[in-house]
Order: C-alpha cells, then structure tokens, then sequence
C-alpha cells in the first residue's frame, strides 16, 4: 500500500543552518525596491543574497542601504560578487561578518570580468580559509566533478555549481556532469546561475540538486512578480518528479496500453 504523500518538501539543511524553501534568490538587478520586495515574498524564499561590496551597509537604518528594503523575515546570505582574488573574497567575507550580516558566506571568486566563471585554484584557497575560520561557506564552482569533491573535502557546507554563465539564462547546459557532482557529493548541492525561467528550475531539482540559487532569471523578467511565482512551483514540481523516479528514455514507442492478453476480434486480428 503507498504511503501518503508528504504535504510539504522537507527543508533545506546547510550547516547549522535550515531553511524552510529549498529556492535561494539574490536582491540585485531589480528595476526598482517594490518589485525586489513583492518577487521575494512570491518566490516563497526564506533565504536572500546581499552584495557586500554593493549594498552600501554604512548606510543602513537611513533608507539608503539595501539591507533596508528586503525584511527582517529574511535570512541574509552575503556573497563575495565582484572579488577576484580570494583575499579580496576573504576580506568582504570578514566584513559581512563584523557588520553582524551572517557568518554563512556565499563565496565567489569570479576568474574574469567577461565570463564571470570562477577561478578554480583561488576559490579553493579561500574556502579553505573561511572554513577554518568558523564560517558557513556556501561556494560557487563551475560544474567540475573533481572540483566539487575538492571543495567540500575544504570544508564547503555546501557547493553550488554554475548551470551556465552567471546571467546567461542558459539552463543546466552539462547535465552529465552535474549528475556525477550530484551522486558523489555527501553535502548539498545547489545549483547556482544561469537560470533563465521555470523549466530550467525543474531541470536543476529532477537532476537531484538540493535546491536552485538564482537572481537574474526573477529580476531581469518582464514581470519578475510572475516569474518569482513561476519558479516557486517549478522547484516543487521538480522536486516531487525526482523523488518519483522518471520512466527509462527509449528510442522507440512503447505502448501506454498493453498488446498481449487481447481477445481477437471477429475480423481475424490475432490475439490467441
């Protein structure tokens, strides 16, 4: 006999850290502060990412930082956006922190300006760093599998691998390669960029990711409200399609219903 479904998705557990929405979405490239704030509430994310370098912090409390647009209801996860060096990222890591932000990070050590990729070695270096330091590092990655093992052997509580280039809205494009950082990896993996609408967060969760980390899919939509929405329900459904285990790929038709046991007919169509 099944067992009744279960009404809501578990939550997302990251270090010492749980969060009720498996969907993480970023504050940045909104046309304007009320659209940020009604897309966060209808994307049903508990779990927001701040620019330290560009949320003018020393403003906060006048109106003037973002800090003050998004919410208490918010748990805040800064990231290192725009650091290209890991001790650049480890300075703005350590800021966040002492302006009493979070000491959960999301890391980002981007390679260059033009493809935004991340750079392999001083990411892992600067994990490393932060990890021993006692903070909740959540790390951008491209979709390596041997980086990915790499990193949480670092310390990572979690490790985001790029679907595709930061703001592209190209989708999950290795697919392969993110099932192998999926099945080997023993932290979550929540898969970070390049989301460019629901059906690429669907992807992401059938494939097993832990949850779906994007902005500009929301943000830089027609209607980001709509879309906040759209990619809510994409993750559930996703989620829920994984855990039912999808039919095996054919090359061929395979009859929905049965041919064999059929009673002949009368004009001589075989059957016995």
């Amino acid at each position: 006999m099944n067992q009744p479904l279960p009404t809501q998705i578990p939550p997302l557990k990251v270090g010492p850290y749980t969060f009720k929405s498996r969907l993480l979405v970023g504050t940045g490239k909104y046309p304007d502060n009320a659209s940020m704030q009604a897309s966060l509430a209808e994307s049903g994310a508990d779990v927001v990412t701040v620019a330290v370098r560009r949320a003018k912090l020393e403003a906060r409390g006048s109106g003037g930082s973002l800090l003050d647009h998004i919410g208490s209801q918010y748990q805040l996860l800064p990231n290192t956006a725009g650091c290209f060096t890991a001790e650049d990222a480890l300075r703005t890591a350590r800021l966040g922190r002492e302006l009493g932000i979070s000491d959960m990070v999301k890391l980002e050590v981007l390679a260059d300006q033009q493809t935004l990729l991340p750079h392999p070695t001083q990411t892992l270096e600067a994990t490393r760093i932060l990890a021993a330091e006692g903070f909740t590092v959540l790390v951008y990655t491209s979709d390596d599998p041997v980086l990915a093992l790499e990193l949480e052997s670092a310390g990572a509580a979690a490790v985001m691998p790029a679907g595709a280039p930061i703001g592209s809205g190209l989708g999950v494009l290795n697919r392969n390669s993110m099932e192998i950082i999926i099945e080997r990896a023993k932290v979550p993996i929540i898969i970070d960029a390049g989301v460019g609408t629901a059906s690429d967060v669907t992807v992401a969760m059938e494939l097993g990711a832990a949850g779906v980390l994007l902005n500009t899919g929301i943000a830089g939509a027609k209607d980001p409200v709509r879309m906040a929405r759209a990619m809510r329900h994409a993750l559930e459904a996703g989620y829920w399609a994984y855990g039912a285990g999808r039919i095996a790929r054919r090359r061929y038709a395979n009859a929905s219903s049965p041919t064999t046991g059929l009673i002949a007919a009368s004009h001589g169509i075989p059957g016995e």
